[in-house]
């Protein structure tokens, strides 16, 4: 987890394009810039950058099932439910599911939990459309492999 690149998945643990689902970690770093801020001596992991995780988790599967074809732009949350502090060091384990499909928009739901313990949870919106550009279609190549994305996911090798 690279909180200031907004690279907040390390690794695909499962992806299961038949349900439509998919579980990755992501270890939250014991130190870093935002818990400076967020907050002097009780450091916590912005709920902002939570629903973001899950987004990314969401934006992942969705690719998978289209099979890099289409980038997901978060769209709207809804439901999103801190239940409890996120704290650096811990490793986060993020499943997403989608839920329903129509209309151009695919809405997934997700939560975070540590040690099986649920963190927060949201109902995520996405739009999907083709890669605006070869620049981001590549440097998302570049991350999926980072992280584990299945080859054989890429439509066009």
């Amino acid at each position: 987890m690279h909180l200031e690149y907004f690279h907040l998945i390390d690794r695909i643990a499962d992806l299961r394009t038949e349900q439509r689902s998919i579980t990755v970690e992501a270890q939250v770093p014991q130190e870093s810039t935002i818990f400076e801020g967020h907050f002097p001596g009780h450091p916590l992991m912005p709920g902002v950058l939570l629903i973001e995780s899950m987004a990314q988790a969401s934006g992942w599967l969705l690719i998978a099932l289209t099979r890099f074809e289409r980038m997901p732009f978060l769209a709207a949350v809804k439901e999103a439910k801190m239940r409890t502090f996120v704290t650096p060091g811990e490793l986060l384990t993020i499943e997403a599911a989608v839920v329903h499909e129509g209309s151009g928009f695919t809405i997934t739901e997700a939560k975070v939990s540590v040690g099986g313990k649920t963190k927060c949870n949201a109902t995520l919106t996405f739009r999907q459309v083709p890669f605006p550009n070869d620049d981001l279609r590549g440097h998302m190549e570049t991350m999926a492999k980072r992280i584990g994305f299945p080859q054989q996911m890429f439509a066009h090798g």
